[in-house]
């Protein structure tokens, strides 16, 4: 790719000094600039492969650079950098026609990736649609994995295909498919949601298709099911493990033909609807067992969305605690709690089994049952202070200490050093393999930095 050139666009050296040594060690010819008026200039003067730009910058932003590139050499890809990592700054950036969004701070391996990726896939010239920025309700978090959800986010904002949304309760199904929603070419008509799980079996396909006048005993009136309801715009369909084989079939044909009876109708009403489905149960054991059905997994599953525990995004726990105490002191027109570093940490280590839901409810319960302003870990609720720490089996630290307690006996010295090396690198194997090989995230999961995980990894080379 030596031939190949790009324009850095930064106005903080430190991160033009860090990716042009990334993108030189990729062996491409780079220029830099620290404003996007500058790199207009440039892009004037040259032709470039590739930009990556900053978004917040001293006059023009990134988003204008991008609005550039796009009316004057609109095959050309543009990565866009931001600080602020949130659904709508990804959102923003990809419906104005990025290639990518990189949040900072960012690993070096994933620049390079998508740095690769983008310079082997020029941009077909396409028409963008133009989303407003509004409330992404509440969808808050900084981890990895959910600049993995607000990028996917992202990239299916001009589609209306169906998504199936995977995570377990509390993790904020709805306001996800509520942001699917907001975010897509359907943001202006209805987006209405059904809970499989809270509506009775003999209901079920009344709720969903309507009915007609006296199609059944209390049939008073005419009635418009969900789809109706959505026509044009989404039906959410909640927890769509619990829905009965015969719904699941009539729910495939209206998927496959556009149109469904009402209950005690003859004829078909046709509707254009965009399905998005969440369960928080596997379905694929389900479709094995018989009870769910398999061609109607596959209409689902187009493109499946999995949403982080909180476990899994331990990082995010000080974030949404002070966006849930901010809003319900605003509800209970109140000063805010705030939380001390022992509760924070507290809060952090803890297992939340009922995931965001739960930190939520949590931080509703400390705005109000807390003494005083200053939230101390004593003040948590009763749960947090259950003694629940696993019991590990210690057969195999047993084993390590005789095994080391042998080796010394028989005058092995060095055991210990490359006993420590071996250890350390079996859980940097186990951590990649849990984070699907993200080194920034394998690392934040040993309590590590990447930079130590990637020095660890050299030294058994």
């Amino acid at each position: 790719m030596s031939n190949k050139k790009v324009l850095l666009v930064d106005d903080d050296d430190s991160i033009r000094w860090v990716i042009n040594e990334t993108l030189c060690d990729l062996d491409l010819n780079v220029s830099q600039s620290s404003s996007a008026e500058e790199a207009i200039s440039l892009l004037n003067k040259n032709k470039y492969d590739l930009v990556i730009s900053d978004v917040r910058m001293p006059g023009s932003s990134g988003l204008d650079l991008l609005n550039h590139c796009q009316k004057h050499y609109s095959e050309m890809p543009v990565i866009i950098m931001t600080a602020h990592s949130d659904l709508d700054s990804a959102v923003k950036a990809y419906t104005k026609g990025a290639f990518e969004y990189l949040p900072k701070p960012f690993d070096i391996d994933e620049v390079s990736e998508i740095v690769i990726k983008a310079l082997n896939k020029r941009v077909p010239n396409k028409e963008k649609l133009e989303v407003v920025s509004k409330n992404s309700f509440s969808i808050i978090g900084e981890s990895p994995a959910m600049q993995n959800l607000y990028r996917a986010i992202g990239r299916l904002s001009n589609s209306h295909v169906s998504v199936l949304i995977k995570g377990e309760s509390g993790t904020g199904k709805e306001l996800v498919a509520h942001a699917l929603h907001q975010h897509s070419p359907r943001k202006d008509k209805p987006f209405i949601a059904l809970n499989m799980a809270a509506i009775p079996r003999d209901l079920i396909e009344s709720e969903l298709f309507g009915h007609e006048k006296g199609a059944f005993t209390g049939a008073n009136a005419r009635y418009l099911g969900r789809f109706e309801q959505a026509d044009n715009g989404t039906l959410f369909l909640d927890e769509i493990g619990d829905m009965p084989l015969e719904t699941q079939t009539r729910l495939l044909r209206v998927l496959s033909e556009g149109a469904f009876y009402r209950v005690g109708a003859a004829q078909p009403t046709k509707v254009n609807v965009r399905i998005v489905a969440a369960t928080h149960q596997d379905l694929l054991q389900k479709v094995e067992v018989g009870e769910f059905r398999e061609d109607l997994y596959h209409r689902l599953n187009v493109i499946p969305l999995n949403l982080p525990s909180l476990r899994e995004r331990r990082e995010d726990v000080t974030l949404l605690a002070n966006y849930f105490l901010h809003q319900i002191a605003l509800e209970l027109n109140e000063p805010q709690k705030e939380l001390s570093e022992d509760c924070l940490l507290a809060m952090q280590n803890f297992a939340w089994p009922g995931n965001v839901r739960q930190l939520e409810n949590t931080c509703r319960w400390l705005s109000v049952m807390a003494n005083g302003q200053y939230v101390l870990k004593e003040d948590l609720p009763e749960e947090f202070h259950e003694n629940k720490t696993p019991k590990f089996n210690s057969d195999w630290q047993k084993q390590l200490s005789n095994e080391l307690k042998n080796r010394y006996a028989d005058g092995d010295k060095n055991s210990f050093i490359q006993v420590q090396r071996d250890f350390e690198q079996l859980l940097i194997k186990t951590a990649l393999e849990l984070t699907s090989g993200k080194k920034a995230e394998a690392a934040t999961m040993l309590g590590w930095g990447r930079n130590t995980l990637t020095r660890k990894q050299n030294e058994d080379n």
